[in-house]
């Protein structure tokens, strides 16, 4: 399960742009892939260090470099040198915490955004940051951890298919945020389900772990809201072409994505409204389940009170009651108690409180 709030690591007293990793703690190295490509040729190759990236810092050429793992800041302090990156970005990279958002400077943009993914072995939502440094020739991404949602952006750059190869760096982060977002309603899709399963749950057999898993399905639209609201202003300003390094042939591409990113929202608005349709449900079906047994204990009580006072009557000890003496008396007592209760059966039937 996703968390809502994060603790940081951040001191009191620290200076604007000092590097500490705040997402979870991690002992793996980091890598450091590079994709080179033009209309006409290819490379890919893994760098073993920042300097391995540096000659294709002037190329002509598109070039992604694709970092997995931001834990080690000391390597995120290289990029920021090489690239000459602001001291105050690169500490928004390491801060794992942060909402989606766009941050144009005259060389290159910022983007943060989030990555999205349901784990149907342990049935929670997975989430991590991802931030974009775009520059005229180069894209750098920064990942939390190995494994993503950019394959087919891979297999697309690969295989010379397309216009992926034909156009710019522009272009190739459009594709890399339409991936993201494209893989949000394969989540949502997981999330429909649950919620339709519970659905039919709540109005059957409804337990206490349905309620458990409502609750963190609750929790998780909210994550969900808290990560794609903020995407969509990202999107808004990159299709306005404000930014020299948006060509306004992409805006067009940008504008499907920004379409795509509304569907998204409605549909997480869609299941935020039906998991709480479903919780109140939920609850009245739990009421009327208690409503039908209080019902039942009711007309028990009922019956059994006036049986109780001819009980209670006979079971008196004083010595001059005349039923006592009565050959019959026995009888007649447990015939007129049967006889009520049939008679108060009768009635409770005609009132429908049977």
């Amino acid at each position: 399960m996703v968390k809502l709030f994060r603790k940081t690591s951040k001191k009191p007293g620290l200076s604007p742009g000092t590097l500490i990793h705040t997402g979870e703690k991690k002992d793996e190295a980091v890598k450091i892939s590079v994709i080179d490509y033009d209309e006409t040729q290819i490379q890919e190759r893994e760098a073993a260090s920042v300097e391995d990236c540096l000659p294709f810092k002037e190329k002509p050429t598109v070039t992604w470099i694709n970092v997995t793992g931001v834990h080690d800041v000391r390597i995120i302090e290289e990029f920021g040198k090489a690239f000459s990156i602001h001291p105050l970005l690169l500490e928004d990279i390491v801060h794992t915490d942060q909402r989606p958002k766009l941050e144009e400077f005259d060389e290159f943009l910022f983007i943060v955004l989030k990555m999205l993914s349901y784990d149907e072995a342990n049935n929670e939502l997975l989430s991590e940051q991802v931030s974009l440094i775009v520059g005229s020739n180069f894209v750098i991404s920064f990942q939390e951890r190995e494994g993503d949602v950019f394959n087919p952006v891979r297999v697309r750059i690969k295989s010379a298919k397309g216009r992926i190869k034909k156009k710019g760096c522009d272009y190739l982060v459009y594709a890399l945020i339409d991936a993201v977002v494209d893989h949000y309603f394969l989540v949502l899709e997981k999330y429909g389900e649950k919620v339709e399963i519970l659905q039919e749950e709540v109005l059957s057999q409804p337990t206490p772990h349905t309620l458990e898993v409502i609750q963190g399905i609750k929790r998780d639209m909210i994550y969900l809201r808290k990560s794609v609201w903020p995407l969509r202003e990202v999107i808004n300003i990159l299709q306005r072409g404000e930014s020299a390094l948006i060509s306004d042939n992409v805006v067009i591409y940008l504008r499907d994505v920004y379409d795509h990113t509304i569907q998204v929202i409605d549909n997480i608005e869609t299941l935020r409204d039906m998991i709480s349709g479903t919780l109140d449900v939920y609850l009245s079906s739990v009421s009327n389940k208690m409503n039908e047994v209080m019902k039942v204990l009711t007309i028990v009580a009922t019956i059994f009170i006036p049986l109780t006072f001819i009980a209670g009557i006979y079971g008196m000890n004083f010595k001059y009651m005349p039923e006592l003496d009565w050959h019959w008396g026995y009888p007649i007592a447990l015939g007129v108690m049967v006889l009520l209760v049939g008679m108060m059966l009768i009635w409770f039937r005609r009132k429908r409180f049977l």
